[in-house]
């Protein structure tokens, strides 16, 4: 079996070393050239996915996995194509289907008879039954559920930790018909295993959804969950922050109660997943309430951030604020709606000097995002934590001098560690260390 990965990005690169690992012969497709040199000299793109740079490495040194830009070339080799690019919305939050649109019509011009064609990519529900699968139909000149089958397999993992997930988690499956069905979850099994888990309702294994609707859905309610339960844990932090009490043992407590699953606050939701995939709901379902709502919840924490920092530090114009962390989240080297940016821009708006650190990258990566790099030990008069890196947790005074007031976004310092200074997490009241 040859199968093709089509984007090699942080989710579709681990999958095709996976599935090169499991003995099938793999060839991966990006559009991007430089991904496809890195890739095929046997290296990662990008740094701190654990256990990609060796397995990526073994195989193309041994022949089990090479790249190309000719995504329709990728395909007439395969049996099996998986599409893994991403989807994102434009600046009225409604999904852009040009890059996934581009990539069925170069994979229809290249599949060959007989080929199954999944796409893990996250998507409003009635997308792949609706647009992708004419799509291919009419790139290819192939009927579908006769010469060329197709499903839909979410992508169910997170950057940092995608070879555990793959493992940790069933395999969703959702198919245009029953051949199709039968062929994805045949092709799943043969190049995953999964971790035994004793709190599924059924072995943890491929899934079959039974609709291609379904395993849509099943992901979005996945993400939309999350971020309406983010959400809620800020409207609770800020309710805590006016009465001066603490939401972490108020979450500690509620949450030992069987029935709770409380998220904790945090100062942005960034990323590819939390906050776009609840607007691929809402393309679905306009009429939902909540998920709209959570949006805007979700969506105004850096600003009221902000606000925090100024009660604790007095006027904030004129003075010079770090934002620690430019990343969305601990670990990743990955800015994607980063809390970064609105956070910038409530501080300039301030007439503050917002200065940003992060130690995933380099002077020149951040200035090139249009930041004011920050090193720590430098003068500064306040500083927003907004990434959990876990270089975060050693950071003393003397990494910060001339600090009066830090907002604390993501509880990873220790108060201690800077007496004098005001510090203050969302959802809790001041902590004054003197």
């Amino acid at each position: 079996m040859i199968v093709a990965v089509v984007g090699l990005g942080k989710i579709g690169l681990p999958l095709a070393v996976q599935c090169a690992d499991s003995g099938t012969q793999v060839v991966g497709a990006d559009i991007a050239p430089g991904v496809v040199e890195t890739v095929n000299a046997g290296r990662a793109p990008f740094p701190n996915e654990p256990g990609l740079d060796e397995r990526l490495a073994a195989a193309v040194a041994e022949g089990r996995l090479s790249a190309t830009t000719d995504v329709s070339a990728a395909a007439r080799e395969a049996d099996v194509v998986v599409v893994v690019v991403p989807l994102i919305v434009d600046a009225e939050r409604r999904p852009d289907f040009s890059a996934l649109d581009a990539a069925t019509a170069a994979v229809g011009r290249g599949i060959r008879p007989g080929a199954l064609v999944s796409y893990e990519t996250t998507i409003p529900v009635g997308t792949t039954r609706g647009r992708l699968a004419p799509g291919l139909a009419k790139a290819s000149g192939l009927v579908l559920g006769r010469d060329v089958f197709v499903c839909f397999s979410p992508e169910r993992v997170s950057s940092g930790r995608v070879f555990a997930d793959l493992r940790a988690y069933p395999k969703l499956v959702g198919a245009l018909d029953v051949e199709s069905e039968r062929r994805a979850v045949e092709f799943y099994r043969a190049v995953l295993s999964f971790d035994q888990r004793s709190d599924l309702r059924k072995p943890n294994d491929v899934w079959a959804m039974g609709s291609v609707e379904e395993a849509e859905l099943t992901k979005l309610v996945e993400t939309t969950y999350r971020d309406v339960n983010i959400a809620l844990a800020n409207e609770f932090a800020a309710y805590a922050e006016r009465l001066g009490v603490s939401l972490s043992a108020v979450v500690d407590a509620a949450n030992s109660q069987p029935y709770s699953h409380l998220h904790r606050p945090g100062v942005a939701v960034g990323g590819h997943c939390i906050p776009v995939y609840p607007h691929f709901y809402l393309a679905g379902d306009p009429e939902a309430r909540l998920p709209a709502t959570a949006r805007e919840v979700n969506g105004r924490v850096p600003e009221r951030a902000v606000e925090l920092l100024e009660g604790l530090a007095g006027a904030l114009s004129g003075r010079t604020v770090a934002i620690l962390g430019a990343a969305y989240r601990g670990g990743v080297k990955e800015v994607a709606l980063s809390g970064v940016f609105p956070l910038v821009a409530a501080l300039r708006q301030r007439g503050a000097e917002p200065v940003v650190h992060d130690p995933l990258f380099a002077d020149e990566e951040l200035a090139a995002l249009g930041l004011e790099v920050f090193h720590l030990g430098q003068p500064v008069d306040a500083a927003i934590v907004q990434t959990d890196h876990e270089d975060y947790r050693r950071l003393r005074g003397a990494d910060l001098p001339g600090a009066i007031a830090i907002l604390d976004g993501r509880a990873v310092i220790d108060p201690d560690a800077f007496p004098g200074v005001s510090v203050q997490r969302l959802g809790e009241p001041p902590l004054r260390r003197s």
